[in-house]
């Protein structure tokens, strides 16, 4: 076995640890800043709106690219990016320094956007993608309770198999993505020398691949459980977390792995299917050793 084709493989889950790790240290700063997505958190009808906001932005995304309006796409993931930055921002600086915490959280917003439009290098790409996915999570982790999260779970990956292998309009939204260099993903290098900038990237079967490439929502969703779980149980005795939070996250990264090993064969894989997968079976089965179901009532 060549360890040195493996060791990239080892940095997609390292990366969704990070992202789960920091997802849960800004959960508390969010909820102090009142930061919501729903204004309840146990309405299963929050994950419905979810879902119609994803599939009309999906759709909305994939006509412009019919209609080749680049920059145009270019602009609003700019902006989506940008205010996802002042919302993590905001949520780290306003308990330092209450008074002109907004400020600097819209400045230090600009300069990472900016950064990951005028150097989108894939180390770049890959730090600043963690802090995204993390912020996100953190956001819809902390407005959802664990039923409305793990439904939300359940139909994701259902639409993420279906629209990869079925109707295939995520493989098209993807190479629209990467042919546009849109910093909505992870990139890890299987080669040294590797520039994102300079060698880009490609879908097509057949070919080598010269990068790992995983989308920010792979990242996201799995760790939206991990930070609701966080919020309605709170933390284990003797450790910040508890024993289902701990096996969500254990699970999502065992999916992730399976992911990984199809991933291999050189052909688009759905990744919610194994990793919203693993983080529920994860979760239940912390609750089952522990004999914590009491998470049903959190409102």
């Amino acid at each position: 076995m060549d360890l040195r084709k493996h060791i990239p493989l080892a940095a997609l889950p390292l990366m969704l640890v990070v992202v789960q790790v920091i997802a849960l240290f800004l959960a508390s700063p969010m909820e102090g800043a009142g930061f919501a997505a729903f204004d309840d958190p146990a309405s299963v009808g929050n994950i419905f709106v979810f879902i119609f906001i994803l599939l009309g932005f999906t759709v909305f995304l994939l006509v412009l690219m019919k209609f080749g309006a680049k920059r145009l796409i270019s602009g609003i993931i700019a902006a989506s990016i940008f205010l996802t930055f002042v919302y993590t921002f905001s949520a780290l600086a306003l308990p330092i320094v209450p008074d002109a915490g907004a400020i600097l959280a819209f400045i230090c917003a600009g300069a990472a956007t900016s950064l990951l439009y005028l150097y989108p290098e894939w180390y770049v790409i890959d730090i600043l993608g963690v802090l995204i996915a993390a912020g996100v999570s953190s956001l819809f982790g902390i407005s959802l309770t664990i039923l409305p999260a793990i439904i939300l779970l359940i139909l994701l990956a259902l639409y993420d198999a279906v629209s990869v292998y079925r109707t295939k309009h995520m493989i098209t939204l993807a190479e629209g993505v990467i042919d546009l260099k849109l910093p909505i993903m992870v990139v890890v290098p299987r080669r040294r020398g590797y520039s994102f900038i300079r060698d880009g990237f490609s879908l097509k079967e057949g070919e080598e691949r010269s990068a790992f490439i995983m989308g920010l929502g792979d990242l996201i969703i799995p760790t939206i459980l991990v930070v609701s779980a966080q919020t309605c149980l709170g933390p284990a005795p003797y450790f910040p977390v508890s024993i289902p939070v701990l096996g969500a996250m254990a699970g999502s990264v065992a999916g992730l792995a399976v992911v990984l090993h199809f991933a291999g064969q050189g052909k688009p894989q759905a990744g919610l299917p194994p990793l919203n997968g693993g983080a529920i079976a994860g979760f239940l089965i912390g609750c089952a050793l522990t004999g914590a179901w009491d998470w049903v009532f959190c409102i």
